[in-house]
């Protein structure tokens, strides 16, 4: 029984329903009811705007439509060609009276016809810009000119409006304040480029009372009032004649010009509340405003307050039935709810609701069995997940223990191309040393068979120490040979060297490509394990860039290394070409000196034999300084090798970290996937 009426209980959910919907009815019934005294308000408010608004941009329409014409009529005197000659005609000093007085007849006939037309107009006048009477014309009826401080002021705005409209506001007593009545003028200046002095002002006054009607049926409120501003919030046009000109307590902004609702409420000089609709003049820089107190429009929704007390006593009465109600249809069933979900935290999966009603409850025990049901697949599928994802990171733990090795045995063979580097260069600085022996060796002889051929004439003399001197030639020619079959021996070992520089590169390449497949497949794998697998992806790219800059580095290598073959061939072709140029030297020193030993007399062929040594000397010193120049190129290349060398073992070193690094996260995934398995043993599926 104490199970059955749990939901009797403060803590239990009924009894916070109970008290959650009384009190929540309760407020939202005063809520509402004052919500609905100030909408109610707000509304009427807003709605007698909206209908203001209208109004106020009807009236402004009006206003403008009005304007437009006067502004088109002005427009209809300036492009005048025959008001522009007559105007032009009685400013011209050289035509006659007669002409200037039939102009004039026609301008003030124009004015006077213009002004019948309109009863709304109080004048129309062409002013010169001298101001004076006599030069001006206005229409039947209008008053003489004055020309004060405050009316040249007022032309010096038509005339930096350079041709456009200028509106002026209602005065009192007119433009020239010489009227009883107030009057609204607009000036325009009527240009003349080719005749300056030519140039009117044209003034159109309008009687205020025009605005008036206009504005007749224009009513805001019981006791409202319309106004028209300028932008400095001065008055325009207002129902009383003696606020013209001065600021009004109530003004709009340039920002509230840019809204598009176009109303407000704003205190006047008493600090009494008002409903302010306005609208700006497309025609004037003017804004039309109208207004009137807020309490003329609220009076009706002050019943509402009454009302709203009688509905929060009612609404109490009807929450306190509907929330024992409630009490008893939701609590209950939320009970057994709750145990279920007890019994699935401690891993019973098994466990149903047996709920028979349509409604949410019953919904939601639906709702609950068929998650309980989703969450016995998904622990399942999750079991079978991690199985996969443990094979997987064993089979990625594989593949990174081999990707170490290969990287550890890349590293190590570039360690050995480096070492065959370091050797190719000490051979090709010792061949380049032994060709410098041999091109000091050439000097020598060059300066021996120099000193042999200047002293011709005295051998005959001393043919015997003739004699020695040519055995000790033909020993430096047999060293010579000696040394040239030294450079072939060597340039046969940097041939070699090169070869196993190629043997050496070749696995390199097999290595890196097969790299590139690991790299591959450990990136399938990776996609394979989704969002665990996502830094095995990166990791994946990283190890193929690696393999890619290694494959560029051998391909430099084995390029590098064709490139020092091809200059060691040159090389033993050079020395070839030479070989048999010592051969016949060694030949001739020898025929000399077994002449020299038998026959005395013949000293001038043998004078001709140390000229024909002396050639073959000048080319083996050509020979050797281009022997040099290959020596010294085939010194750099191996310079370069040495250095590309390095730089693939670097690249191998770094490798070798990243495999290192990838044996690592391959165990941790395996332990992840490991510790997934183990936390899916507790449900009880």
């Amino acid at each position: 029984m104490r199970r059955s009426r749990s939901y009797l209980h403060f803590k239990s959910v009924g009894m916070k329903l109970f008290v959650i919907l009384f009190c929540t009815i309760v407020i939202l019934s005063s809520v509402l009811g004052l919500t609905s005294y100030y909408t109610a308000k707000g509304i009427i408010t807003d709605e007698v705007a909206a209908a203001s608004s209208q109004s106020i941009v009807q009236a402004a329409d009006k206003l403008d439509f009005l304007f437009a014409q006067y502004e088109a009529l002005s427009r209809q005197f300036a492009v005048d060609s025959v008001l522009k000659a007559d105007i032009e005609m009685v400013n011209n000093p050289a035509a006659g009276t007669v002409k200037k007085t039939a102009a004039e007849d026609r301008i003030r006939r124009k004015l006077d016809s213009v002004k019948g037309s309109d009863d709304r107009l109080l004048g129309i006048r062409l002013v010169s810009k001298s101001l004076v009477e006599a030069e001006s014309y206005k229409s039947a009826g209008t008053i003489s000119l004055r020309s004060d401080e405050a009316i040249m002021g007022r032309m010096k705005q038509i005339v930096d409006a350079k041709g456009n409209p200028v509106w002026f506001p209602v005065r009192s007593k007119g433009f020239f304040d010489a009227y009883n009545e107030p009057s609204l003028t607009m000036g325009r200046l009527l240009r003349n480029i080719q005749h300056p002095e030519a140039e009117y002002y044209m003034l159109i006054e309008i009687k205020g009372k025009a605005l008036t009607d206009v504005l007749s049926n224009l009513h805001i409120g019981l006791g409202g009032e319309i106004r028209i501003l300028n932008p400095e919030g001065i008055i325009v046009y207002g129902a009383d004649n003696a606020l013209l000109g001065q600021t009004s307590s109530i003004k709009v902004d340039q920002e509230q010009l840019k809204r598009e609702n176009h109303s407000f409420t704003a205190a006047d000089d008493k600090g009494d509340s008002q409903l302010v609709v306005y609208q700006s003049l497309k025609t004037a820089k003017w804004t039309m405003m109208g207004y009137a107190p807020v309490s003329d429009f609220t009076q009706s929704a002050s019943k509402l307050l009454y009302i709203t007390l009688l509905v929060v006593l009612a609404a109490a009465l009807i929450a306190a039935f509907i929330g024992y109600f409630l009490m008893r249809l939701i609590g209950r069933p939320l009970g057994k709810l709750a145990g279920l979900m007890e019994e699935g935290q401690k891993g019973n999966l098994q466990v149903r609701t047996h709920f028979k009603s349509q409604d949410e409850i019953g919904r939601l025990g639906s709702s609950f069995n068929q998650m309980m049901e989703q969450i016995s697949l998904l622990a399942g599928q999750s079991g079978l997940s991690a199985n996969e994802v443990l094979a997987t990171s064993e089979q990625l733990v594989s593949a990174s223990s081999a990707t170490s090795l290969h990287a550890r045995e890349v590293a190590t063979a570039t360690g050995d191309i480096a070492f065959g580097a370091t050797s190719l260069a000490e051979e090709a600085e010792k061949s380049n040393r032994n060709v410098e022996t041999m091109g000091l060796k050439m000097n020598d002889v060059a300066e021996n068979n120099t000193m042999m051929d200047a002293s011709a004439g005295k051998v005959i003399g001393v043919s015997n120490q003739g004699s020695e001197l040519m055995k000790q030639l033909v020993e430096k020619s047999e060293s010579s040979v000696e040394m040239m079959n030294l450079i072939v021996q060597n340039a046969d070992k940097l041939r070699q060297s090169t070869h196993l520089i190629r043997s050496i590169l070749t696995p390199m390449i097999a290595v890196n490509k097969q790299t590139n497949i690991l790299a591959l497949n450990a990136s399938i794998e990776a996609v394979r394990a989704g969002v665990a697998g996502r830094g095995f992806i990166v990791i994946a790219d990283e190890i193929r860039q690696l393999a890619n800059q290694s494959s560029e580095s051998i391909h430099s290598v084995s390029r590098i290394t064709d490139e020092i073959g091809l200059d060691i061939e040159n090389t033993v072709k050079v020395v070839n070409e030479a070989a048999p140029l010592f051969l016949e030297q060694i030949t001739s020193v020898r025929e000399s000196s077994s002449i020299f030993e038998s026959v005395k007399q013949e000293m001038e062929d043998f004078i001709g034999h140390i000229g024909q040594s002396s050639l073959s000397i000048a080319e083996l010193l050509q020979f050797q300084r281009q022997l040099g120049e290959s020596m010294a190129s085939v010194s750099a290349v191996v310079e370069e090798t040495s250095a590309a060398t390095q730089e693939v073992a670097s690249m191998s070193s770094q490798q070798f970290i990243v495999s290192e690094e990838l044996v690592t996260l391959s165990a941790k995934l395996e332990g992840l996937a490991e510790s997934l398995k183990e936390s899916l043993v507790s449900f009880n599926i």
